[in-house]
């Protein structure tokens, strides 16, 4: 039977959860339909992949050592049935019925012995459009690793899937002990040293960050109802391109810029009072090395100011700039946004015991986290039916009522808002202003060169 330890990070995001904090990720993977392919073709289809992926056969059980750590072990008793359901739609608009759906089901925590995944396959009755909500516990994958689990039931990753497997069951794998060797032993004790001297920077900067007032608290932090609703907008990835171009920076500084300007704007139509303070977002940072074979949670963040209370969009963006590019000189190791970091040095015991407490803490540090989620860039396709979107959903830390996810597919950048469904009744005008604010800086910005006469 395949074990292997939970990395102290995957630990934390184990213990942290809640019946009403649930810690999964998720993305909802919209198609187009396909001459001769059923619902039932489609559904078979995802079983027979998600089956063959063997991270997806893994549950989390206790170990004895160490002393309050928890391991992977492949499921002997796995029914991918348990995981891979279909839900009919109601009658009506598409796209609305998919994502009140799934608000819905990702309120519900995932059953914590089985391996902690499910796929819904979401259509309608009669054909038509159809969606794929993946839900991941984070303890499983971080955003990069979620993106290459879940990917494996595309039909060309499959397909590339297969022929790996193939090459990997010719070439015979020698055992590998868990004993390291001394060499091992002496560097694993240098890398320690310098680990410990980093989580205690990444302490004290955590301490000189945390909000003992709350004055950044606004309407983005909330007693939590358990409940979780779901909006979904599209960007043109060109547009935010061109206001790249124009302004400088990156392009997840602009979509930074017009999440904070989206912000203000659903505020003053809300007839909310603006914050005193900016309100404050966590940016995930992936540690991950490509082609590393590390399986969990390689992540730091940085933490930035919102500019919600600037009325300029170009200044706004300006602000943004400058802010992520203080944060890139300090590095994903640095400072207080990197509290990923300082809890992978964590004994196990630790987070069995303090995750309460960490979580409380979470809205002292952040009001809101915005994370932006890579996807492959070639088209894709679920049994020959094109893939159109995939809109990224993160989870809701302990006291905060809005997570914002974007990724950029087929030349349209796909934003998935999640929010507490009783603190943010109104999220679809949100999604309504995150388009509007990408129009008004795209005016503020990019000359209009009129047409030729």
């Amino acid at each position: 039977m395949s074990t292997e330890l939970l990395a102290p990070l995957d630990l934390a995001f184990w213990h942290l959860e809640s019946d009403a904090h649930p810690m999964h990720l998720g993305a909802l993977a919209v198609f187009s339909p396909a001459p001769g392919v059923s619902p039932q073709d489609l559904l078979a289809l995802l079983g027979e992949r998600a089956a063959a992926i063997p991270r997806l056969r893994m549950r989390v059980r206790d170990v004895l050592l160490p002393v309050g750590g928890a391991a992977w072990f492949t499921d002997k008793d796995f029914d991918v049935h348990r995981h891979v359901r279909r839900v009919v739609l109601a009658e009506g608009d598409f796209m609305a019925e998919a994502t009140r759906l799934a608000g819905e089901l990702m309120e519900q925590p995932l059953e914590r012995g089985l391996p902690p995944w499910q796929m819904y396959l979401l259509s309608g009755a009669g054909g038509g459009p159809f969606a794929v909500l993946v839900k991941l516990h984070h303890a499983l994958a971080d955003g990069m690793r979620a993106v290459a689990i879940g990917a494996g039931i595309f039909d060309q990753i499959a397909a590339a899937g297969a022929g790996r497997g193939a090459a990997r069951r010719r070439t015979p794998v020698p055992p590998r002990s868990w004993l390291p060797g001394p060499h091992k032993v002496a560097g694993a004790a240098l890398d320690r040293i310098g680990d410990v001297g980093r989580a205690l920077g990444v302490g004290a900067s955590v301490v000189r960050a945390s909000r003992l007032d709350m004055r950044g608290s606004t309407v983005l932090t909330a007693s939590s109802s358990g409940t979780r609703r779901l909006a979904t907008a599209e960007l043109d990835a060109e547009t935010v391109q061109r206001i790249r171009r124009a302004e400088g920076g990156t392009a997840n500084d602009v979509l930074l810029a017009v999440v904070a300007g989206a912000l203000r704007r659903w505020m003053l139509e809300r007839g909310e009072q603006l914050p005193v303070a900016d309100p404050r977002a966590l940016v995930p940072v992936s540690r991950r090395r490509p082609h590393a074979a590390a399986t969990g949670n390689r992540l730091s963040a940085y933490l930035l100011g919102l500019p919600v209370g600037e009325p300029r969009g170009r200044e706004r963006l300006r602000l943004v700039r400058s802010g992520m590019d203080r944060n890139k000189a300090a590095g994903p190791m640095r400072g207080a946004g990197a509290v990923a970091v300082l809890a992978d040095q964590l004994p196990a015991l630790a987070h069995r015991f303090g995750a309460p407490l960490a979580g409380n803490a979470a809205r002292m540090l952040f009001d809101v986290l915005v994370t932006s989620v890579p996807l492959p860039r070639s088209a894709l396709s679920l049994g020959g039916c094109p893939l159109s979107a995939v809109y990224p959903m993160a989870p809701l830390a302990r006291g905060q009522a809005l997570a914002v996810a974007l990724s950029t597919y087929g030349g349209r950048v796909q934003v998935g808002l999640v929010a507490d469904g009783k603190a943010l009744p109104d999220l679809d005008r949100l999604a309504v202003a995150v388009q509007d604010e990408l129009a008004e800086l795209q005016s503020l910005v990019v000359p209009v060169v009129p047409a030729p006469s």
